[in-house]
């Protein structure tokens, strides 16, 4: 309890708000992804099939796969618990709900396939941004992220990248047999964001916390 009070006391506020944004943008991204209809990125592909599955609302059912792997990430990898958490794991589904439902009230369902690739294209620049706010606030992994970043510590001889893929890969492939849908959208999130993430990590973000206090939870510089 001491150690999450001094935690909570040292928390800088600016990486706060820009962790709160980016998780805003992320959830905006997700629901763009969904809109299109090609794919979303593999981990909410796959919840959104799940939840589909059993009846449950995306958002709700989130918060229930959440729990679990929060469990997880308690256990195995605590250094990396922090507000951004918390944001990440309870809002998130919800703020991508309250964004998808906005655009099929203002613009309905694409019709074209031409329309949902640029609306891919415009989910990709969106997500790209939010992860970069979210990650490099450096507050706090969500319980998903953090699995590949245990798995990293756990097994050192293999880098991030390859136990981030073998994450992603599974979880696509759990979508795809639930049924859901894994195509244009979910490759390009696979494969496709870092790049703009590093161009926004680089030309934006970093430059935006350039006069932050260094936080406690230093747990994201963590590709190499």
């Amino acid at each position: 309890m001491g150690m999450m009070k001094g935690y909570i006391r040292n928390l800088d506020r600016k990486r706060l708000m820009i962790m709160v944004i980016g998780n805003v943008f992320l959830g905006m991204g997700i629901s763009i992804f969904k809109l299109s209809g090609l794919g979303n990125d593999p981990f909410s592909g796959m919840v959104m099939a799940l939840a589909d599955r059993v009846g449950m609302a995306y958002a709700n059912f989130l918060i229930v796969l959440n729990v679990v792997l929060f469990v997880i990430e308690w256990i195995t990898g605590r250094r990396f618990i922090g507000a951004g958490t918390f944001v990440n794991a309870i809002l998130l589904g919800y703020i991508a709900t309250f964004f998808h439902n906005t655009w099929l009230h203002l613009f309905g369902e694409p019709g074209l396939f031409w329309q949902r690739v640029i609306i891919v294209a415009i989910g990709v620049v969106v997500c790209s941004f939010g992860v970069s706010l979210y990650q490099t606030s450096d507050v706090g992994v969500a319980p998903y992220d953090s699995l590949s970043l245990i798995m990293r510590d756990r097994f050192p001889g293999i880098t991030y990248f390859w136990h981030r893929m073998f994450t992603d890969a599974l979880c696509a492939l759990v979508c795809f047999l639930a049924g859901g849908i894994v195509g244009l959208g979910t490759l390009v999130s696979a494969f496709g964001l870092g790049p703009i993430i590093h161009f926004f990590d680089k030309h934006f973000t970093e430059k935006l916390l350039a006069k932050g206090r260094p936080n406690q939870v230093n747990n994201n510089r963590y590709v190499s």
